[in-house]
């Protein structure tokens, strides 16, 4: 029994050095090419409304949403309150300019922290390439179940589907 302890101790030990040492820096990006002008693409990001038609984050599960400030734009957001995987904080849009939409994630639940969003839109033959990306410093106990989840893939996942749902939103003939 000793011996068993001494080992969990052990591997305890370990991961919390290991974590500690992780970067606390982390960036997760996807892109999609989406056969639409930048400023459809755009329509469906800062409105926050419609950015919640395809937001994987937002749909399929149960999450209360409040929306706060102008209906699009910089100073659009919303609280939300959701289960543990969607969690608890704010989503407000921090810059709203010609091919980018910038915003700022701050989660109160289940770990509390602050990240970035950044949607660019860059046009190109045959559409626009959107990259969604996601980046901020990891609070420990992230780092810690970095260890055992992989987070670019778990929140990368998400994104490609957000992306796809995008994609098929623009390139809709009913949207205007």
């Amino acid at each position: 029994m000793t011996s068993f302890l001494l080992i969990a101790f052990a591997v305890i030990a370990t991961a919390l050095v290991v974590a500690a040492r992780r970067s606390g820096a982390f960036r997760v990006e996807r892109s999609v090419r989406i056969a639409a002008p930048p400023e459809r693409i755009e329509s469906l990001i800062a409105d926050l409304r419609r950015f919640n038609d395809w937001n994987p984050f937002a749909k399929d599960k149960p999450v209360q949403i409040t929306y706060t400030g102008p209906a699009r734009g910089v100073g659009a957001g919303y609280d939300f309150d959701g289960s543990s995987a969607s969690g608890r904080g704010q989503l407000v849009i921090v810059d709203a300019s010609p091919g980018k939409v910038k915003m700022r994630l701050a989660m109160v639940a289940p770990i509390r922290c602050e990240n970035e969003l950044e949607f660019l839109l860059a046009p190109g033959a045959g559409g626009t390439e959107v990259t969604w990306a996601m980046h901020g410093i990891s609070p420990f106990i992230a780092k810690l179940m970095g260890l055992l989840v992989d987070t670019d893939r778990m929140v990368g996942r998400e994104m490609e589907t957000g992306l796809a749902a995008l994609k098929a939103q623009a390139e809709s003939k009913q949207i205007a």
